[in-house]
C-alpha cells in the first residue's frame, strides 16, 4: 500500500494536519493504535489564537455549538490575564473538552475523504531518500513522509532517533472529571472568569487544586498535586487510598459520587531536538511536552499542525520552494521552546520556598503593560515568525480576521500590477476582490500564507520575490 503521507496519531495536532494535507489533496492515512476514541479529555480550552485558527478555517460554528462557556482571561502563577483588550476578534479562551474538539476535527476530515484507523500501531519504520516504510498493524505502508503526533511517549520519535531532552518533573499531579455527591464546590456553573477557578492550595502551601465546572449537572474537571515531590512512577495507577486523600487534603468536605477518569501528570519540560529527520517529521506532544497548566499544550499542537500542513503539501504537489519544509521547525521549535520557559517558570513559581518571588511576581503581574504581555504570550496570539524584507510591524505577524476555507494564501492590494502578478499564483493563491471590505484595515497591501501569516508587506520590496519564496514558481 502506498500513500503521500502517513500521520501517526488521531490527536488534536494529528487530525488537523491530516485535514489540512487532504484540504490540499494529499493523499494521507492516519492510524491510532488506540482500539477506539476513548472521550477522556485532557485539555479543556482553545486560545485566542487557536480559535482564530478555528474560524480562519471556517470550522468555528461547529466548535461555538459544542463550547461550554467562553472564559474572558488566562492566567499564569495564579495571576488572571486579561484577554478583554487584546488585539483579536477572539478576546476569550473557548471551553471545550478535547473528546469534542477532536470529533469536529475528524468530521472535517471525513468529510474530506479519510477515515482514521483506530486499533492500527506503527512499530518499525526505515526511510531513504524517496519516502519512508512504515510497518503498521503487521502491514508495510509506503509513503513519502510521516509524520508523528503520537503523544509524548512517541514510538515515531524514538524510531526516528530524534532526541527528546529537557528536564524531569519536580513533583505530581492529578486531574480527574467526577461528579460530585455533597459538599459545597464553592465554582459558579456559569464562570466566566479564571478568578472562579484559579487553583486553590493545601495546607502550608505544599501543593496545588482547581475544580471547573463541566456543563453537566453535577461534573467537574478536578485537579490537584504537589510539586514539591517527585512521583516514583507516572505509569503507576492511581489507588482509590490516593485520590481520596487528595480530595481531603484540597477539598475538605467534598464527595465524590462518581469518577469518570482519572490520570497523573508531572511538570516535565522536554523538546525534540529537531523537528524533522529526512522523511519523518513530528508535531503536538512528540515534539514537545510541558506542564499542562495555562492551557496551552492542545493549542501548540493545532498550530504546530497549522504550520506544517499547507508546506508539507506544497512539498508534495511540487511547487513548494526549496527550503520552506524547513521552515516549520525554525518557525515552530522556538515557539515551543518559550512556552517550556513559561511552564518551568510557573513551576518554580509555586514552589513554597519561593513565597517572595511569588508575591514580586503578583505585584508586577497586575501591572496594564505587563499583564498585557504576558496574556498575549498565553493566549498564542504574539507570535511572530522571522520573515526577509524590510522590517515592518506587521510582517511575520498574523492578519487579523481573515476566513481561507480553501487552505490558500491570500494577497491585499490596490495595486493593479501587484494584483495582476499575483493571478499567476491562483489557485493556491488568491487575489482579495476588495479589501475594503475585509474585516481588518492594515493600511498597507500584505500576502498572507495560507496559515494566516503576513508575509509581505506593500512598499518598497517588490511582490515576486515573496511570492516565490513562500509559494513557489507559478
Amino acid at each position: 500500500m502506498g500513500t503521500d503521507v502517513i500521520v501517526a496519531g488521531a490527536g488534536p495536532a494529528g487530525l488537523m494536519l491530516a485535514a489540512e494535507l487532504a484540504l490540499a489533496g494529499v493523499d494521507v492515512v492516519v492510524v491510532d493504535r488506540a482500539p477506539e476514541r476513548s472521550g477522556q479529555s485532557r485539555a479543556l480550552n482553545l486560545q485566542p489564537r487557536t480559535v482564530e485558527v478555528f474560524a480562519l478555517r471556517g470550522l468555528l460554528d461547529p466548535v461555538l455549538d459544542r463550547a461550554q462557556a467562553k472564559v474572558r482571561d488566562g492566567h499564569f502563577a495564579g495571576q488572571t490575564l486579561s484577554y478583554t483588550d487584546l488585539d483579536t476578534d477572539h478576546p476569550y479562551q473557548l471551553v471545550i473538552p478535547q473528546a469534542e474538539t477532536e470529533l469536529i476535527l475528524e468530521a472535517r476530515l471525513a468529510e474530506l475523504g479519510v477515515k482514521v484507523r483506530f486499533g492500527q500501531e506503527l512499530t518499525a519504520l526505515n526511510q531513504d531518500e524517496d519516502g519512508v516504510s512504515a510497518t503498521v498493524d503487521g502491514e508495510v505502508i509506503r509513503a513519502r513522509y510521516l509524520v508523528g503526533c503520537d503523544g509524548g511517549r512517541s514510538t515515531v520519535r524514538k524510531l526516528a532517533g530524534i532526541g527528546f531532552p529537557g528536564t524531569d518533573g519536580h513533583g505530581w499531579g492529578v486531574v480527574a472529571d467526577v461528579v460530585v455527591a455533597t459538599g459545597e464546590p464553592g465554582v459558579r456553573a456559569d464562570w466566566s472568569s479564571m478568578r472562579d477557578v484559579l487553583p486553590r492550595r493545601a495546607a502550608g502551601e505544599r501543593g496545588f487544586g482547581g475544580l471547573i465546572p463541566l456543563g453537566e449537572p453535577g461534573l467537574y474537571r478536578l485537579v490537584f498535586g504537589d510539586l514539591t515531590t517527585p512521583l516514583p512512577d507516572r505509569t503507576a495507577p492511581i489507588t482509590d487510598e490516593e485520590f481520596k486523600a487528595g480530595l481531603r487534603r484540597f477539598y475538605g468536605s467534598l464527595e465524590v459520587s462518581e469518577v469518570r477518569w482519572r490520570s497523573r501528570f508531572t511538570d516535565a519540560a522536554r523538546q525534540a531536538e529537531r523537528y524533522r529527520a529526512g522523511r519523518v517529521l513530528l508535531a503536538g506532544d512528540a515534539a514537545h511536552i510541558h506542564f499542562p497548566v495555562g492551557g496551552q499544550g492542545l493549542n501548540l499542537g493545532i498550530q504546530d499542525a497549522m504550520n506544517l500542513g499547507w508546506k508539507l503539501a506544497a512539498d508534495l504537489k511540487g511547487h513548494g520552494p526549496i527550503g520552506l519544509l524547513d521552515t516549520y521547525e525554525s518557525e515552530r521549535h522556538p515557539v515551543a521552546a518559550r512556552v517550556l520557559d513559561g511552564t518551568r517558570t510557573h513551576s518554580l513559581l509555586v514552589q513554597p520556598e519561593n513565597t517572595g518571588a511569588r508575591k514580586l511576581f503578583a505585584d508586577l503581574a497586575v501591572l496594564p503593560d505587563a499583564n498585557r504581555h504576558l496574556a498575549n504570550m498565553v493566549s498564542g496570539l504574539d507570535i511572530r515568525y522571522p520573515m526577509t524584507g524590510p522590517p515592518h510591524r506587521l510582517l511575520g505577524t498574523r492578519y487579523r480576521g481573515l476566513c481561507l476555507p480553501e487552505g490558500q494564501g491570500i494577497l491585499l492590494s490596490d495595486d493593479p500590477r501587484n494584483r495582476d502578478l499575483a493571478r499567476h499564483w491562483g489557485p493556491r493563491l488568491t487575489v482579495a476582490p476588495d479589501i475594503s471590505t475585509l474585516p481588518s484595515a492594515y493600511g498597507a497591501g500584505v500576502l498572507v500564507r495560507p496559515d494566516g501569516y503576513i508575509c509581505w508587506v506593500e512598499g518598497d520590496e517588490p511582490l515576486k520575490p515573496a511570492l516565490h519564496a513562500w509559494f513557489g514558481t507559478p
